[in-house]
């Protein structure tokens, strides 16, 4: 097939899309994900194909052989950028920042994919004030759950949240009700995340493209100084080896997102490797080794004192009651290095197999 005057071989059964995206074609989209079946329902990718009257929407239109397809012309740029003024004419807060070719607010603090609308706008200059009329959406901030926001003034109805909660969980705990400008993000019974089958993985907050659903705990960091950083590591919670983003202002940890591009999850995550970090730099968080005194209180120590203090324990507690009186479970939560140090520690420190892992049950 050819693509912009350049031919491309394509696999069976890749969209036009899938083979733009490969070429590095800056083709638009607000409705698609890649880890989701194509629904086609922002039109923003639409491309023409020769031969054809009409474009079509390159997510869900399949490659065949011989195909000539434009991904840019004047007529399409046109089509997208009128496509954005009415998604933004429902937006809240769109202001004249669009037209001045700048995004606007819409702090990334709120997900991963949060500035997707704001960054087109700005890239099509698009005139916010051209379509007017009736908004659909309302906010659901009487929803008091402590890690989602439901900001539904801002959706533009791509509905990628919905579909990641089926597609990609499994869980159903939202859907779409209502039609035309009546149409809404709901839970059963339009009551709140906490009474639906919501697991609090975040994948909806992940992928939304407007904010309108947003982290509640990363937007109690919006006033602290400082630029926003991202530093890829693993999730320490279970032994999948999630690919996570750490977001930090300054030397505060605001945030955790998750790596798209991550083997091991592809953008999921779980509610603990999504929400449970507070403890990082929580207040009564241990700086430092205690050891008991012969009084019983815990008191300040150094690493080498509170390691020699431990050994001393094991040695103790073998010599008194046999090598058998020791017994270790290794933690799901630790790397390959820790559990083969752990269990080389009793088989060869004590010549036991008496070793297990939380993982195993």
């Amino acid at each position: 097939m050819t693509i912009d005057g350049q031919k491309v071989d394509f696999a069976p059964g890749e969209t036009i899309y899938e083979v733009a995206r490969r070429l590095d074609r800056d083709v638009p989209t607000l409705c698609y994900d890649p880890r989701l079946e194509p629904f086609g329902a922002c039109r923003l990718c639409v491309v023409e194909i020769e031969g054809q009257a009409r474009p079509v929407a390159s997510c869900t239109t399949k490659a065949t052989a011989g195909m000539v397809v434009r991904t840019v012309t004047d007529a399409l740029e046109a089509h997208r950028r009128t496509l954005l003024e009415l998604v933004i004419s429902e937006n809240r807060d769109s202001g004249d920042a669009f037209g001045a070719g700048t995004p606007a607010h819409v702090d990334p603090l709120r997900g991963a994919s949060s500035q997707e609308l704001s960054t087109l706008a700005a890239r099509y200059r698009v005139r916010p004030g051209r379509h007017a009329g009736a908004h659909s959406g309302h906010s659901r901030r009487d929803d008091d759950n402590p890690f989602i926001l439901r900001d539904y003034d801002l959706c533009i109805s791509c509905y990628r949240c919905v579909r990641v909660c089926d597609e990609r969980e499994g869980d159903h705990a939202i859907h779409v009700g209502g039609r035309g400008f009546e149409s809404r993000i709901l839970t059963e019974f339009e009551g709140h995340l906490a009474d639906s089958s919501c697991t609090f993985c975040g994948q909806c907050v992940q992928t939304c493209p407007t904010g309108a659903l947003a982290d509640k705990k990363a937007l109690r960091a919006v006033d602290l100084p400082g630029e926003l950083t991202k530093t890829r590591t693993i999730c320490p919670y279970c032994g999948v080896g999630c690919s996570v983003d750490i977001v930090t202002k300054g030397d505060r940890m605001v945030a955790v997102q998750p790596a798209f591009d991550g083997p091991a999850n592809e953008g999921a995550l779980c509610v603990k490797g999504q929400f449970a970090w507070d403890h990082v730099q929580h207040d009564e968080r241990l700086r430092t080794p205690l050891v008991r005194g012969a009084d019983g209180v815990q008191r300040p120590a150094t690493w080498d004192e509170a390691l020699d203090r431990a050994a001393d324990g094991f040695r103790r507690a073998a010599a008194e009651h046999g090598a058998k009186a020791v017994y270790a479970i290794a933690s799901g939560r630790a790397p390959h290095e820790s559990a083969y140090t752990i269990q080389k520690f009793i088989r060869a420190g004590f010549g036991t197999n008496y070793i297990d892992n939380c993982s195993r049950a």
